[in-house]
């Protein structure tokens, strides 16, 4: 909005010509987004609470997860409007990337919305049924691959988008024609569950999304700027710019929110934010074309989904074959099965964090391999 408004009348003053830079608008971006979510944050977590959003426990969750009963939950209120309002100021509204992220966000916000108000205002306690969730998800998926697929080059996006580079090899792609469409969609579902899984500890979501936005970030500033990318053998992707003010917007709302997240978290984010953002950094990559870079990033979120799968899987099958289930992991996902190890929930978060600052640095180390 503030592009719109006042870069027009850098012909009057050379003052306003500051909004024309991706910099400075991704810098005023961040700093919106952190402030909006540290003064809203407090006031929807008195509504929640005043409203009795409150976390239920799940009766397979560790023993020391009963503190937490009572804690507020659709916090991805705090971060939704934080990133939309902070977004809306600073971004270039015409930009088709960024009306793609609109629409991921609110979509995907509506689904994780309506399955934590069924949860917890009309007292369902399974929430929204997993196949309705599911058909949310990739109906949304569905809709932007086939826009991406088909309108690439209003993206600015030269050559087929369905060639993706590979981050270790210098000029080296992987050629997915048609495939694409599958592949894109189950990314954009799978990260957003995969997400979901992964807040399940006070602050270990946010916080390795804001080290794994903070790696895209970097990419689709140095994509979005023609000498560093032709300098770095990168593609040069003009819409990327914006993505970066998009991405700082973001940053800033999930340490904005990580300000009440953290241990003892004052409020959980709730599907209403997990579902949402995992789509909102699929949806990124792809638009980058940095699908294979955002899997290093975001292996945590990976390894937390694969643990879930490799536990039921393995449940089963040895059920089966013994009459008596057995399984890989104490308890799944990853970061519980460490818990019942003796491991207390501050050194997991930040042990995990460190682990999500070390791939976000393999990550950015590899381009300049290509």
């Amino acid at each position: 909005m503030f592009y719109h408004l006042f870069f027009p009348l850098e012909r009057y003053s050379i003052l306003f010509n500051v909004f024309r830079y991706i910099t400075f608008r991704s810098i005023a971006a961040f700093l919106t987004g952190l402030i909006i979510s540290l003064i809203l944050g407090p006031y929807l977590i008195r509504l929640l609470k005043q409203k009795s959003a409150v976390e239920h426990i799940d009766e397979d969750a560790p023993e020391r997860h009963r503190i937490k009963q009572g804690t507020p939950t659709m916090g991805g209120l705090i971060i939704l409007f934080s990133l939309l309002i902070s977004s809306l100021l600073w971004n270039n509204l015409t930009n088709p990337a960024i009306l793609m992220m609109y629409l991921t966000t609110i979509w995907l916000g509506v689904f994780g919305f309506l399955d934590d108000f069924l949860k917890n205002f009309v007292k369902l306690k399974k929430g929204l049924l997993p196949k309705y969730k599911l058909w949310g998800q990739i109906s949304i998926a569905v809709i932007l691959t086939l826009t991406i697929y088909y309108s690439s080059s209003d993206l600015g996006i030269e050559g087929s988008i369905s060639n993706i580079q590979v981050p270790f090899l210098k000029n080296t792609f992987l050629h997915l024609g048609w495939f694409f469409i599958p592949f894109a969609v189950f990314m954009i579902v799978g990260t957003s569950n995969a997400v979901n899984l992964t807040d399940g500890l006070d602050g270990l979501a946010s916080g390795t999304l804001a080290l794994a936005a903070m790696g895209l970030g970097i990419m689709s500033y140095l994509k979005g700027n023609f000498i560093i990318a032709d300098y770095l053998n990168l593609q040069f992707i003009p819409q990327a710019g914006e993505l970066t003010v998009f991405i700082s917007a973001l940053i800033g709302t999930l340490i904005g929110f990580l300000w009440f997240n953290s241990y003892p978290a004052q409020v959980f984010m709730g599907d209403t934010g997990s579902l949402t953002l995992g789509g909102i950094m699929a949806v990124i990559s792809i638009l980058l074309r940095e699908q294979l870079f955002f899997m290093i990033i975001g292996l945590i979120f990976v390894a937390e989904a694969v643990s879930v799968i490799m536990q039921r899987y393995y449940f089963k099958w040895s059920k089966q074959r013994t009459g008596s289930g057995k399984r890989i992991f104490l308890c799944a996902p990853l970061h519980h099965h460490y818990e019942l190890k003796g491991l207390h929930e501050v050194k997991i978060v930040i042990r995990f964090w460190i682990v999500a600052i070390l791939l976000v640095a393999v990550a950015l180390a590899t381009i300049k391999l290509r």
